[in-house]
C-alpha cells in the first residue's frame, strides 16, 4: 500500500492506494458472504439416480457389539447408505445390532 502513487518510490507505481485498498477488503468481504454453504445432502431430483451412486454396506454379517472394519464394510452400488467420504468415521465404531451381509450403513444401525 502507498500513500499516493505519485509518492516517487520505486514501488509507487504498482501499489494500492487508501481508498482502492479499501475497496479491495469491502469486495472480499462481499465475495466471502456470497459463497453459499456446500451441501452434500441429496436433493428430490437425484432419487432415481441413487441406484448408480456408491455407499458403505457390510459385505459380511457383523455381530452386534462388533467393531466395522475395511475387512466387513465396502463401498458398493447402490448409494441407499452412507456416502463413501464418511467412511472414516465409521471404521472403528460397534453394531448397535446385527448387520447382515449387503445392508447399506446408515448412522442408526452404529453405537
Amino acid at each position: 500500500m502507498t500513500l499516493a502513487r505519485a509518492g516517487g518510490g520505486p514501488e509507487d507505481r504498482f501499489l494500492l492506494e487508501p481508498t482502492e485498498f479499501a475497496a479491495l477488503g469491502r469486495d472480499a468481504r462481499t465475495a466471502w458472504e456470497a459463497i453459499e454453504p456446500v451441501d452434500y445432502g441429496r436433493k428430490s431430483s437425484e432419487r432415481a439416480n441413487m441406484k448408480f451412486r456408491r455407499s458403505l454396506c457390510a459385505v459380511r454379517e457383523i455381530a452386534e457389539g462388533k467393531a466395522l472394519s475395511v475387512d466387513n464394510i465396502r463401498s458398493i452400488r447402490p448409494g441407499f447408505g452412507l456416502a463413501p467420504r464418511d467412511q472414516d468415521k465409521v471404521i472403528g465404531r460397534q453394531a448397535r445390532k446385527p448387520i447382515a451381509r449387503v445392508t447399506p450403513l446408515s448412522w442408526d444401525l452404529l453405537v
